[in-house]
């Protein structure tokens, strides 16, 4: 009986000096789908990533498949922790028009004798405080730019079309939230870290401590009855690089911005939301700049409009931009006079339930993605691409 007394004694001496820990909670998602791929329009040059041969393929079939955990702790008193984890390997088949290997949102095309390998890593987490009127996050926080395309326009202004950001960067970003109520309405501050130069500092004009790659995004959003509307603008304080879809540097150093707003309006049983978005840069290539021709001038006006629309089940949207750039060169090419990119896409989806219960779901999802883009400068140099495709979803999420 002592010995008994004794052991319960150090059990509850060791059960309170022994740190508390929160309960990390996971879930996630895994798909598969297969994607019938088609080219049109011209001459459509796709490069292996492995040789470097170029060939010319119009259309494909491909199988590809993801995987995303998402981890999330509740510490006590509005302070938490979230993460995700998925592949953010370059993939080589899941890319645009011209393929060189780059990031497709953790989805993996099936390789030659399966050889591929699915790499989990951490692709965002971020910790914070949510209280009743205010809250706040650090990390590498999700932008949800599937939804918001502000920062689409703003990297990718020549083509933001079908989610780069989402795609290429992972819908995500180093920075920290702040956000609180201010009147009827949540006003967000972000300051987000695009790129860091640091070690390639030197005299040069440009360089620096202060002149990574710093950018703010703010946004106010607020009810106007059954409407939501949410005003925004993003300004790239320092310098950044402007990308193409195969994530090459096309302008360098250069400090563009972004303003437009998101509205959501209720109709009936359907969900409707339009965005209108206009991003402009006049700016000089500096002498710090790793890419890029020093002291080009760099000069674009772009714009980005979107209707989307939900009902029950189906969802579909369509993009439209138009950029004109210019600029002295677009990457290493010269422009002459001006280039000017026109861009449509479409994408719709219907989802079909096959199996629900408390622990996940089972879905069947047909997708079709239509993008079309043209490119033309003053010296009839053209470009007129469109690519199709029709996808076949299945998703499990638990």
């Amino acid at each position: 009986m002592k010995k008994m007394l004794s052991l319960a004694a150090m059990c509850a001496v060791l059960s309170y000096a022994a740190p508390a820990s929160a309960e990390l909670k996971f879930g996630g998602d895994a798909s598969v789908r297969v994607r019938d791929e088609n080219f049109y329009g011209d001459t459509v040059n796709k490069v292996n990533p492995t040789t470097g041969e170029t060939y010319k393929k119009s259309s494909d079939l491909k199988w590809q498949y993801r995987v995303r955990f998402n981890a999330a702790a509740d510490l006590g008193n509005g302070y938490y922790f979230k993460a995700l984890v998925t592949d953010e390997t370059a993939d080589a088949d899941a890319g645009g028009f011209l393929t060189g290997g780059v990031p497709a949102g953790g989805w993996r095309t099936v390789g030659y004798g399966n050889g591929e390998a699915y790499k989990l890593e951490v692709s965002n987490f971020y910790f914070g405080r949510n209280l009743e009127n205010c809250h706040y996050a650090l990390g590498r926080l999700p932008l949800g730019s599937f939804n918001n395309p502000v920062f689409d326009l703003t990297l990718y202004p020549n083509q933001p079309l079908e989610n780069p950001v989402a795609n290429i960067n992972m819908d995500r970003v180093y920075g920290a939230n702040y956000g609180t109520k201010i009147g009827s309405g949540m006003m967000n501050a972000t300051i987000v870290m695009l790129d860091d130069n640091s070690w390639t500092n030197t005299s040069n004009s440009g360089d620096g401590k202060f002149n990574d790659g710093y950018g703010l995004l703010l946004s106010y959003k607020f009810n106007l009855g059954n409407v939501t509307v949410e005003p925004m603008g993003l300004a790239v304080l320092t310098n950044t690089d402007i990308w193409d879809q195969r994530a090459n540097p096309v302008h360098s150093n250069v400090t563009p911005y972004t303003v437009g707003a998101m509205v959501g309006v209720p109709a009936g049983s359907a969900k409707l939301s339009f965005g209108g978005f206009y991003t402009h840069c006049n700016d000089t290539t500096d002498e710090a700049a790793v890419t890029g021709i020093p002291g080009s001038k760099v000069k674009y006006d772009g714009y980005q409009f979107r209707v989307k629309g939900e009902v029950g089940k189906f969802m579909a949207w369509y993009d439209y931009n138009h950029t004109t750039d210019k600029s002295d060169f677009y990457g290493a090419n010269a422009i002459n006079g001006k280039m000017k990119s026109t861009n449509h896409f479409v994408w719709a989806q219907y989802k079909i339930p096959v199996y629900e219960s408390a622990a996940g779901t089972f879905s069947i999802q047909p997708t079709v993605r239509y993008l079309a883009t043209k490119v033309k400068d003053d010296v009839a140099t053209s470009t007129d691409l469109q690519r199709l495709r029709t996808e076949l979803w299945a998703t499990v999420t638990f």
